[in-house]
């Protein structure tokens, strides 16, 4: 099956096809770095880290760029109220998203820009554009002509003619147009600034990325990603400008993510409704938010709360407790055996089906866990063959290419497994026999000792707790 993508700027799912054979160009709008990072951000990033680790699954070279955007008025307003450089501040957020993707097991970006160091490119850009009619300067600000772009909107699905009467605009009498948007501002005091044809001043937004992405990706790209809530204006925006340029297609795929929500409202610092990664990484481990992310489409809203955590840790520890071996006290089962060699199979194709459906991650976690329930049958019918450790070793392998890293250590090499699974047989025993109190007794001092029972259709599983 050919991977399939929705695409944005068509709407559709489309086959995927590169530019270049072999090799995906992937561009990824990274955070402003003005505080702490919270985990809407962290979500875009494991959205398109699982996107880039299903790509060289594939035999795919991605080089991919996550900017980071240290130039921007947030920026320069939040360094203002605490009194400090504006790249000295920004310089210390992106050090702890740096550290954040770490502990998220998110890869590390091909490249890292930050605006402050892509100067010469945008300015560069921004003279291109005024050569070819596309912008114009006034008192050392620089504006691109929206009207002079005959397709802007189309990847929003916005008119110009809408934007004139609904949009909240920024009124500038300077302006050719209501509409137009700035390329490069002239320096304020208090404000980072750089020297160029129209004065000292500092880039503006939206030409960052363009800028950026032709500078290490080239003139056209193959995937352009970021959060759905970046589609109006900033990608809008970067469409024009780099089309107008170049007179080519940008990007052949627009990919977004949802956003993440907190009782009911997309998470974000202006509502004041956030929890910051570093938050979160305080109470819960990584991979549980991994796969809080893999257990919704990547396309559609999320709810974050209490229990959806719950829910994906149980999800996590359900994959971990697949790997226990089998109890050698048991009688091995040939049958079971050649049931896990044909589910072993079946997982692949299905696995692998759903992720060329648009990274259909909750889906492949279903054929995984579909994998793990025979996993869990074989290993109480005592099947310790090469089956038992190929289907295990295809969990491991899967997982990581969705980016979980199984904690083997911590459940099939612990040094009481064999006896804790004894514990277990017997309390089976037990309550067939219908000894409740003998059974609750053995699993209350498991528990005592930090090792969890839980009771599934017809199997016990632990973990440590």
């Amino acid at each position: 099956m050919s991977l399939m993508i929705y695409n944005t700027i068509t709407r559709t799912k489309e086959r995927f096809e590169t530019i270049e054979p072999g090799v995906v160009r992937m561009y990824v709008c990274g955070p402003t770095v003005y505080d702490k990072a919270h985990v809407g951000h962290a979500m875009s990033s494991i959205v398109f880290d699982v996107i880039r680790r299903w790509l060289e699954y594939k035999g795919y070279r991605v080089i991919h760029v996550m900017n980071y955007t240290d130039v921007e008025d947030k920026v320069i307003r939040r360094a203002n109220e605490l009194g400090v450089d504006p790249l000295s501040l920004a310089n210390k957020y992106v050090e702890e998203y740096d550290q954040h993707l770490q502990d998220l097991n998110v890869l590390p970006a091909t490249v890292n820009p930050r605006a402050s160091t892509e100067i010469e490119a945008i300015i560069r850009m921004v003279e291109g554009l005024i050569e070819r009619g596309y912008a114009y300067e006034v008192d050392g600000d620089v504006y691109f002509r929206v009207g002079q772009d005959e397709d802007y909107g189309k990847l929003s699905g916005r008119r110009v003619e809408e934007m004139h009467a609904g949009a909240r605009l920024t009124v500038d009498e300077r302006k050719e147009d209501p509409t137009d948007f700035a390329l490069w501002k002239a320096a304020k005091p208090g404000e980072p600034a750089w020297d160029s044809p129209w004065g000292s001043g500092r880039p503006g937004w939206h030409i960052e990325c363009s800028a950026m992405s032709l500078q290490h990706l080239g003139e056209q790209i193959d995937i352009h990603g970021g959060g759905s809530d970046l589609i109006f204006p900033h990608h809008e925006n970067e469409i024009a400008q780099s089309e107008s340029l170049t007179g080519k297609t940008f990007s052949r795929y627009w990919v977004h993510n949802g956003m993440l929500q907190l009782h009911g409202e997309k998470m974000s610092k202006s509502l004041g409704n956030l929890v910051t990664v570093e938050e979160y990484l305080s109470e819960h481990d990584g991979s549980v938010f991994r796969m809080v992310i893999l257990n919704a489409g990547y396309r559609k809203p999320l709810k974050f709360n209490e229990d959806v955590i719950k829910q994906a840790k149980r999800a996590w520890e359900r994959l971990n407790a697949a790997l226990r071996p089998a109890s050698p006290s048991s009688e091995e089962s040939p049958q079971m055996a050649t049931i896990l060699t044909q589910k072993i199979e079946e997982t692949r194709v299905g696995f692998e089906a759903a992720m060329d459906d648009d990274f259909n991650t909750p889906g492949a976690l279903g054929h995984l866990f579909e994998l793990v329930r025979v996993i869990n049958q074989a290993r109480d019918a005592g099947v310790r063959t090469e089956a038992l450790g190929k289907a295990q070793e295809d969990l491991r392998i899967f997982s990581g290419v969705l980016g979980l890293e199984l904690e083997v250590d911590q459940v099939a090499g612990h040094e009481a497994a064999s006896f804790i699974d004894l514990l277990i047989e017997v309390r089976q025993e037990l309550r067939h026999a219908q000894h409740w109190t003998l059974a609750d007794l053995i699993r209350n001092r498991l528990e005592d000792l930090g090792v969890i029972l839980e009771d599934g259709k017809g199997d016990t599983t632990w973990r440590i707790g």
